[in-house]
């Protein structure tokens, strides 16, 4: 029987594998989490939305035309990706087997998640893929 990770408050469930944090090294991290940095700053470009965005290096912040922020940055010591929005702070984990950046919490991908995040503070429906 494969174990599953079950948060009560959320009905997501996922297998302990896709939970699992991927072990490596400070470079790989900066690499992979420079390359997602700039796939996320692409993504924002291609959308067609208002949305501002400025890179500087380690943090990437979005604004909206209504002044609201969602900053995403680089924790080196965490080996995580994190994100500042309206709603609320994510953590995000990379996993190697999917090639994916994971909520800590929920399992959700990143740009998944990212897409509900702009789409609520751009108040219009964006797909970040």
């Amino acid at each position: 029987m494969t174990p599953y990770f079950v948060r009560p408050d959320i009905a997501i469930e996922y297998p302990l594998s896709q939970a699992r944090e991927t072990r490596m090294n400070e470079a790989e991290f900066h690499k992979i989490a420079t390359v997602t940095l700039n796939r996320i700053e692409q993504a924002i470009e291609a959308c067609g939305a208002d949305i501002d965005f400025e890179n500087a290096g380690e943090i990437l912040q979005l604004e909206f035309t209504n002044r609201s922020k969602i900053i995403i940055n680089k924790q080196g010591a965490a080996g995580q990706i994190w994100v500042a929005a309206k709603s609320g702070g994510f953590h995000y984990n990379y996993d190697a087997g999917t090639q994916q950046w994971r909520n800590d919490q929920s399992g959700v991908e990143l740009f998944s998640e990212l897409s509900r995040l702009v789409s609520e503070q751009a108040g219009e429906s964006i797909h970040l893929t």
